[in-house]
């Protein structure tokens, strides 16, 4: 080989190395806008559905649990106060394996769901107007910071009631 021909090769070398990184370097930039774009759809509006609300019968009309996912197809927003024509008071708790801690607000996480399930999070229902029997539909109002206030019916289950093996 010559060497012009080997100047001229290592010249194209060079160049087809610097077209490499500089396209490598686009392609990450270009990511890297998506992922704020994406950032900000997540600062959206919140788009609020519910799904697998029940309540296991409460002993004699007693205070009884709820639970329930709140799906969120859009922007983050935090679930701020329950309540129910047919009950004096609903409060929102939070479970961990040692304690039970009342709470002022629960985060439905953007492109997420906030779980009320057994052993985690979940809504304690105090004073009934009329003690729930098996098969009836207790309406809770879910209020939250941003979406405003989201009606539900909540069917009473068994006590032995779980969500996928009934």
């Amino acid at each position: 080989m010559t060497g012009t021909a080997r100047r001229f090769r290592r010249s194209a070398l060079t160049g087809a190395a610097l077209a490499t990184a500089l396209g490598a370097g686009a392609i990450l930039a270009a990511c890297g806008s998506g992922s704020q774009a994406d950032a900000k759809a997540g600062d959206g509006p919140a788009r609020i559905s519910v799904a697998d609300q029940y309540i296991p019968l409460p002993p004699a009309g007693g205070m009884a649990a709820g639970y329930l996912t709140v799906r969120n197809d859009g922007g983050q927003d935090q679930l701020v106060k329950v309540s129910s024509p047919g009950a004096e008071s609903i409060t929102m708790h939070r479970s961990t394996p040692s304690s039970m801690e009342q709470v002022e607000s629960l985060d439905v996480p953007a492109h997420g769901a906030l779980q009320l399930a057994r052993g985690g999070n979940h809504l304690m229902i105090m004073g009934w107007q009329k003690a729930p029997a098996l098969g009836d539909e207790v309406e809770l109002d879910l209020t939250f910071a941003k979406s405003g206030t989201v009606a539900v019916k909540v069917p009473v289950k068994e006590l032995t009631y779980r969500p996928g093996q009934n």
